[in-house]
């Protein structure tokens, strides 16, 4: 696919639902009782991954043209998979059902794409087996495919968190729904909290304190409305865009602004962005609203943390932004890029070489001495949707475009991508 360049755009958009919060509506909404309605649910691959396994597992999902509708079987509901669970390329769909399925009474497997099955799962199997669940690698230890053994009872632990990780933190506290008693957990840095605000949300007996996290089992959870807001991760590569392109406006509408997820709005802000944020609001327990942004004179600047959990997903196009920034931005504290969906540190700093950026790999993240353009080139996707996303906003303000390798896997988080694109594209 080439991405030919483009001076400047004007134009308002919507972005799709919140992969994260679209991943646990369908989980929570599954073993809650009633009917729950989700409007705004991402419809890209690894959520809908995360809705053909629980409907095998007997939760009636229904797809319907404004909204999806769950009939939850409650907390002990479930049914035996027939067949192993397949995730495809989700990460959070197996680390965060790999929770729930330890406090089941039956056994099942879970496994994923080549991809999943090269990411670490130590990181949820230890916790789990202190809780007391039977999960092992089938094939590797600490590797999908996974075998979980069913006991239908938990016990609560507490637990320090190594990582900084929501989908850790989730598992954890989707298997205190099935344990004996109290189960919780202290994060060193705080990551996004979607799913204590869902929890809560549909009477789960939650609690934060600070970097705690208390846990209490519940007899149920209820079926409620929820509307996803916009992801921010998605949002991401149009704010940075608007933030390089020399003349234009983007307003970006009804994206949620959870401060856990806010470190990309800080970091372009910091960096001299135009960005504004506006018509606040809440809705589902999440906050939302609309960011506009404008060019800004942007600079390089340090980026490491306790704000790297903020901005995780968005690191690739901060690398991008950084390209035009006038002095060095320096990434560090990002090793966990090196086990998403590719090493994201090496891929971005590979292909942005190609396009002429001054950027090098450390080794807990990079430094892009900024300030000249991009002339672009042929790039390679990775089959990673963030790679490839960030990639073509790079084209976009190149000097003569970009052929991106692979395009396609940006459907797992945002299908509708390359349509905006070929708006802007159109409207140069």
């Amino acid at each position: 696919m080439f991405i030919q360049p483009v001076k400047g755009v004007k134009m308002e958009m919507v972005v799709p639902g919140d992969k994260s919060i679209s991943h646990r509506s369908i989980m929570l909404s599954s073993i809650a009782e009633g009917e729950s309605k989700i409007y705004n649910f991402l419809m890209g691959e690894d959520c809908l991954n995360t809705i053909d396994c629980f409907q095998k597992m007997g939760v009636e999902i229904v797809m319907g043209r404004e909204y999806i509708k769950v009939g939850g079987v409650g907390l002990r509901g479930l049914q035996r998979p027939e067949e192993r669970l397949d995730v495809g390329n989700s990460g959070t769909t197996i680390r965060l059902l790999s929770g729930i399925l330890a406090g089941q009474n039956f056994d099942c497997e879970i496994t994923g794409d080549a991809s999943i099955q090269k990411r670490p799962m130590d990181r949820v199997i230890q916790p789990l087996r202190q809780m007391g669940a039977d999960i092992y690698g089938l094939e590797k230890e600490n590797y999908a495919p996974l075998a979980i053994k069913g006991k239908g009872r938990l016990k609560g632990i507490h637990y320090e968190m190594p990582v900084a990780s929501a989908q850790v933190k989730s598992a954890i506290l989707l298997a205190g729904l099935y344990g004996d008693g109290r189960t919780s957990l202290r994060e060193f840095q705080q990551s996004r909290n979607h799913t204590e605000l869902m929890l809560k949300y549909m009477g789960g007996d939650i609690e934060v304190k600070g970097l705690e996290v208390v846990c209490r089992p519940v007899e149920k959870l209820q079926a409620r409305e929820i509307f996803v807001p916009g992801d921010i991760s998605s949002a991401a590569f149009f704010l940075v865009l608007g933030s390089i392109l020399d003349d234009g406006e983007i307003r970006i509408k009804d994206v949620g602004l959870n401060p856990t997820r806010t470190g990309i709005i800080d970091v372009l802000l910091q960096m001299g962005a135009n960005i504004e944020v506006m018509h606040k609001k809440k809705c589902s327990g999440e906050q939302m609203g609309d960011i506009r942004v404008k060019r800004g004179m942007l600079r390089g600047i340090e980026i490491g943390g306790e704000i790297i959990p903020r901005l995780i997903d968005e690191i690739p196009a901060i690398a991008v932004a950084a390209c035009f920034a006038e002095g060095t931005t320096v990434i560090r504290n990002a090793e966990e890029l090196k086990v998403k969906e590719s090493n994201r540190i090496k891929a971005m700093v590979t292909e942005l070489k190609k396009l002429g950026a001054f950027i090098e790999e450390t080794k807990d993240g990079m430094m892009i001495q900024g300030g000249k353009a991009l002339r672009g080139g042929r790039i390679e996707s990775y089959q990673d949707h963030r790679i490839a996303m960030s990639l073509t906003i790079a084209g976009l303000a190149s000097k003569e475009g970009v052929e991106i390798d692979n395009p396609e896997c940006v459907a797992i988080s945002f299908p509708t991508f390359f349509d905006i694109v070929a708006k802007i594209m159109k409207n140069k």
